[in-house]
Parts: structure tokens; C-alpha cells; sequence
């Protein structure tokens, strides 16, 4: 019983001690100052801030170019001339089929073409002697014409022997080795143009009117945390999907470093109507139901409490199209003591902030 007393002295006794602590508190500046109940705030002035109207979406990125390299036609490979992941330029031999029978061709084709060639001089010296007829001549001329035909079909077939790059970039896996016979259309590797990336991307049909070529647009892969990849709008689809009601917008993305892949998944912010707008630090809001309020400082030493109106957000601020002038000073600090019409104290900024300011000032 005696334990169970000297308990309850414990606990009464803790209880005391919290109170105190709480008043003292409100005594030392947390509640309204000892000097005729000035509470003490913080303020900052109002000033202009840049703010633009950011429309979120998830996005797909494609390689400028892109191509899957395979073999014209069915030949054993003789030589494979790169390897996987290789950097390579436009018309880089990559991989040399077996061609010994096409140059033998190519070879046949030229010796008959100079024949041909020999035999209509001697044809068009004849005719200036009138010793042949005409017909004899324009024969001779389709001869030799017809002669240069299969040189360029036997060359042509010979350059299909050589698969060379289409234009420049990055060689994926190499898919084929020396002495393989390939058949027409097998996968030797891929090949892309990572220098700039296509982001396709869908928003919705009524947000039409604010897209337009040119505009900006932020880029963040989880590849890349961080990193912020900035493009262009380069296009925009000429069709809504009649399921989805969404329209497909393209962004070129300058990738030099080739850190954005083809496939990858994007998440875009594009970016328009960029304007300077009031803008106050968003922990000056208060919020009470639907509507948003701030602490007005008048010349007075009291605070009005105003309502305003929100328009867009960037990290840490909000735009106020209405409420709100350049200038004007509010309350930033010390707002849950307040009431409309309450006398302040004008207190300065904690150390630990003014230096987070210099830290992040201009």
C-alpha cells in the first residue's frame, strides 16, 4: 500500500513538472511575449518568383535511329570485323560473307564488257566509211549496253556480301560468329544512334491547347537518380487515341554521354507558359478546409489574416495570382499563435536558417 502511495506522489509530482515546463515555455517566446502579449514571428517580403505550368507524364525513350542488322542473303560468314558494344561510323565494314564466286562474276562482266566496247568502236569506224548499215550499229550499242547491265548486277551482288553500318552509333550484342551460314534476314546485331533520344510520351486531349513545338521539357530515369535530362517538344502526333483520349507528344533529348538507352522508362515534365508571378515560401500557407490564408504584417505591428488564391507549386513556394502584391511583408514563422488582428514582435531568423539562406543565395 505504501508502494502504491509513493507512486502516486511520483506521478503527481512528474505531472507538476510538465506544466511548468509548458508555461515557462510560453514565458521564453514560443507563446505571446511577456511585454504586452507580442507574440514573436518571423517574416519575409513578398517578391516575384519564375513559375511555368508543369504537365506530368510517364514516357518511353527510343533511339534517334534504330535498326536490327541482319545478313541480305544466305552465305557462310567469312569474317566478323566488330565486336559487341563497339562504337562504329557510317559505312563501317562489320561483316565480310563469302564472296568468291561474286568477284569471279564481277571479273567475267568486266572482260565481256570491254569486248563489247572494243567491238562497237570498231562497228561506228566501219560505219563512218559507210561499210555497215545502221541496224548493225544500234545492235553493237544495246551489246555493250547490255554488257554494262550485269557488271552493275554482279557488282551489286558482290556489295551484298559486305554488311556494312547504315549510319553511326553504338553496336549492341554480335549475334554470329566466323564459319556460321546465315540465311537471309538473320540477326547479326543491333545498331543505334544513342547521340540524341526520342521521348514519346501521352497526355491527355485537353491539354492540347497548352502544347506547343519548341517547349521545354525535364526528363528523370531510375536509372539516374538526380539527374535531370533536358529536351525539346520536336512533334506531335497528328491523331488522339480514340480509346485512351490521349494524344502522343515526341521530345528530342541530347544524350551525348549515352547515358539514356533505348527502352528505357522516362518520367517527363513538360513545361510551359514560364512567367514571373508572386511567389511566398509554402510554409507561410495555412490551410483551413478549402481555402489557404496568410499573416499579413501591417504598419501597425499587427497581422491581418488574408485569404489567397494558389497557382502553381516549384519545391518549397507557391505562385499567388490573388491576395497577395510585391512588397508586402508576411509571417513565415510563428503562425499557430496567431489570430487576425494580433500585435507581433519581430523576431530574427534562427541562426541555422539565415545560414541555410547564404548557403543556397544567388
Amino acid at each position: 500500500m505504501k508502494y502504491l502511495k509513493g507512486l502516486a506522489v511520483v506521478a503527481i509530482a512528474l505531472v507538476l513538472v510538465l506544466v511548468a515546463r509548458k508555461f515557462l515555455g510560453q514565458v521564453g517566446g514560443r507563446g505571446p511575449a511577456a511585454r504586452g502579449g507580442q507574440i514573436s514571428v518571423i517574416v519575409d517580403q513578398v517578391g516575384m518568383r519564375q513559375f511555368a505550368t508543369r504537365i506530368e507524364a510517364i514516357g518511353t525513350a527510343y533511339a534517334n535511329e534504330s535498326v536490327t542488322i541482319t545478313a541480305p542473303v544466305a552465305e557462310r560468314v567469312s569474317k566478323v570485323l566488330f565486336e559487341s558494344g563497339e562504337t562504329v561510323k557510317k559505312g563501317d565494314l562489320l561483316v565480310q560473307l563469302d564472296d568468291a564466286e561474286e568477284r569471279a562474276q564481277v571479273e567475267e562482266a568486266k572482260v565481256s564488257l570491254d569486248e563489247q566496247r572494243r567491238e562497237l568502236k570498231r562497228v561506228e569506224a566501219l560505219r563512218e566509211k559507210q561499210m555497215v548499215s545502221e541496224q548493225e550499229l544500234d545492235t553493237r550499242r544495246s551489246a555493250a549496253q547490255a554488257a554494262e547491265a550485269r557488271l552493275a548486277a554482279a557488282q551489286a551482288q558482290l556489295q551484298d556480301r559486305e554488311v556494312r553500318a547504315p549510319f553511326a552509333g553504338l553496336l549492341g550484342l554480335r549475334r554470329i560468329s566466323p564459319g556460321a551460314f546465315v540465311n537471309s534476314g538473320t540477326a547479326i546485331t543491333t545498331l543505334d544512334d544513342l547521340e540524341m533520344i526520342k521521348a514519346d510520351f501521352a497526355v491527355p486531349e485537353t491539354l492540347l491547347a497548352d502544347i506547343a513545338i519548341g517547349q521545354t521539357i525535364e526528363a528523370h530515369s531510375a536509372a539516374w537518380l538526380g539527374q535531370t535530362f533536358t529536351g525539346i517538344v520536336a512533334s506531335i502526333d497528328s491523331r488522339v487515341d480514340p480509346t485512351t483520349r490521349a494524344i502522343t507528344i515526341q521530345a528530342h533529348i541530347p544524350n551525348s554521354d549515352l547515358k539514356l538507352r533505348g527502352g528505357m522508362l522516362l518520367t517527363v515534365n513538360l513545361i510551359s507558359h514560364v512567367r514571373d508571378a508572386v511567389g511566398i515560401p509554402e510554409k507561410a500557407l495555412l490551410a483551413y478546409a478549402a481555402k489557404h490564408y496568410a499573416f499579413v504584417l501591417k504598419p501597425d505591428g499587427t497581422v491581418e489574416k488574408r485569404e489567397l488564391q494558389l497557382g502553381e507549386r516549384d519545391i518549397g513556394w507557391v505562385e499567388i495570382p490573388e491576395g497577395l502584391k510585391e512588397g508586402e511583408t508576411i509571417v513565415v514563422e510563428g503562425l499557430m499563435d496567431l489570430k487576425d488582428g494580433a500585435a507581433v514582435r519581430v523576431a530574427d531568423a534562427p541562426a541555422e536558417t539565415a545560414v541555410q539562406s547564404q548557403a543556397v543565395g544567388p
